[in-house]
């Protein structure tokens, strides 16, 4: 019987929901196949089972460079594998335009996981024409929510597969019970937790804007975890609106439900998304679930607007009055969110695994 041999394409892992899921769906598909992760991140390794072959380069300098230094590096990585070892499927996690282009030219399947909404990577007239040219040569592209699926097609005529993210609620259960410092001071205050990289995409600028404006009406507690390039921004302008005793910011975490099981409500601010984990593992751990209703996700995971409350993208004032109303209507909220928790089950790792596998099995 012919050995099933698949790699990984994760040139660069950076912590968040995309690598999450990378891990989940990797160590899963190990059991059954062999497997190979190409990655310039080599800080992770111990993410991925022993029995996985973990190709990345021989200096570790690399992770300190940018996200496209690492696409070229993991392509030649890609290459050196092919002249090596012809026999295998690609699935990529990243740098999908690239990675398609050389399994092309090599005649090699690929599978491509597109990870966000297009409204957030296919902004100008150039960048539609090659998405619509070259997305379509894979294989296979798999999204993680139908809104996702509908908006790829639409846009870029590509027929995808929608497949949900992986989640095991009791992992995070266990997890979120890990003993860990309280991050919150007052009984009495409302707890509200952002987690994600402090980038425009995640707009956390808007959050605090909302809290500004409620900051002399109710009173809470603020914890922004991540990190990225615009924390002196953020941390800013906390200080010059005189709310640094009601937020506080706290470095990215490997364990974060711990934190989120310490709060009452998760905001996410994103102007985008492709299925955003954070709002799974806050409702997986019962945290009460605010978002704007950004291109994808939000919206599907909350049926729209019934198991959580949705917002206008950037419009904080919006988002002041939500938090006020989650206050004022403990009960009623309280009733969305058990719509939604019920709803996690469309989730389920176990399920979703094996659709992935299903897919894979279709071109090995």
């Amino acid at each position: 019987m012919k050995k099933k041999n698949l790699v990984i394409f994760l040139p660069s892992i950076e912590g968040g929901g995309v690598e999450k899921n990378a891990f989940i769906i990797t160590n899963y598909l190990a059991e059954k196949m062999s497997i190979s992760v190409i990655t310039a991140s080599k800080e992770f390794k111990n993410k991925f089972d022993n029995n996985i072959e973990f190709i990345s380069p021989r200096l570790g300098i690399w992770n300190s460079f940018g996200r496209k230094t690492k696409y070229l590096v993991c392509l030649f990585l890609l290459l050196k594998k092919y002249l090596k070892k012809k026999n295998f499927l690609v699935m990529s996690f990243q740098a999908n335009i690239y990675c398609i282009i050389l399994c092309k030219i090599l005649n090699i399947k690929v599978i491509v996981r597109s990870n966000s909404s297009p409204t957030g990577w296919a902004n100008n007239f150039f960048k539609n024409i090659i998405f619509r040219t070259i997305l379509k040569k894979a294989n296979k592209v798999i999204v993680n929510s139908i809104e996702f699926k509908k908006q790829l097609n639409k846009k870029f005529s590509v027929d995808s597969k929608c497949i949900y993210n992986p989640l095991n609620i009791h992992e995070i259960k266990k997890k979120s019970k890990v003993k860990m410092s309280k991050i919150y001071k007052n009984k009495k205050s409302l707890k509200i937790i952002n987690i994600g990289r402090l980038v425009d995409q995640k707009d956390q600028l808007t959050m605090l804007k909302a809290l500004k404006l409620i900051s002399k009406k109710i009173k809470f507690e603020a914890v922004i975890v991540g990190k990225g390039i615009l924390k002196n921004k953020l941390e800013n302008y906390v200080r010059r609106n005189n709310i640094s005793n009601q937020v506080k910011f706290i470095n990215f975490k490997q364990n974060v439900y711990p934190l989120i099981n310490q709060a009452d409500i998760l905001i996410l601010t994103s102007l985008y998304e492709g299925l955003p984990n954070v709002l799974l593992e806050a409702i997986a751990l019962k945290k009460f679930p605010i978002s704007t209703d950004c291109m994808t996700g939000p919206k599907e995971i909350l049926y729209n607007g019934t198991g959580g409350l949705l917002f206008k993208i950037k419009d904080h004032e919006q988002l002041g009055r939500k938090i006020i109303y989650y206050l004022k209507n403990k009960q009623k909220c309280k009733i969305m969110l058990k719509k939604s928790y019920k709803g996690l089950n469309r989730f389920d790792k176990n399920l979703n695994l094996q659709k992935y596998l299903n897919e894979i099995n279709k071109l090995i």
